[in-house]
């Protein structure tokens, strides 16, 4: 419970430190409108030189990933080469009963097809 209340006296004097910042008053006899317009290019530059770290620093993570991937990849392990599985032998009746169902197979298919390819090329009314 005290470190919470720590944080929070330590984050009410963060605050009240940037308020007084911000309401600092130019110095006597400079023009009050250039030295706002002053204040807001040295905040703009300051702004594009944290987005600029923020870029690169991104850059170096997505760089650093992709290193630690490809070396993650280098190191894996091959998969193991399956063996070829030997061609189960059948009997010539059973080859030749594959082969005509498979023939039967495609004339169908085709019958169907070229009935679609007709319906398709018929005229129109």
């Amino acid at each position: 419970m005290t470190v919470a209340r720590a944080l929070i006296a330590v984050a009410a004097l963060a605050a009240a430190s940037t308020a007084q910042a911000q309401s600092w008053s130019p110095p006597a006899g400079a023009d009050p409108h250039r030295y706002q317009a002053d204040q807001h290019r040295y905040e703009m530059d300051r702004l594009r030189a944290r987005a600029d770290q923020r870029e690169a620093f991104a850059r170096q993570l997505q760089l650093e990933t992709r290193m630690n991937r490809l070396e993650l990849e280098a190191a894996r392990r091959p998969a193991p080469i399956q063996p070829s599985a030997d061609r189960i032998l059948r009997s010539p009746e059973e080859e030749r009963a594959l082969r005509e169902a498979a023939a039967q197979r495609r004339r169908a298919t085709t019958a169907d097809v070229t009935q679609i390819d007709a319906w398709l090329d018929r005229p129109v009314r």
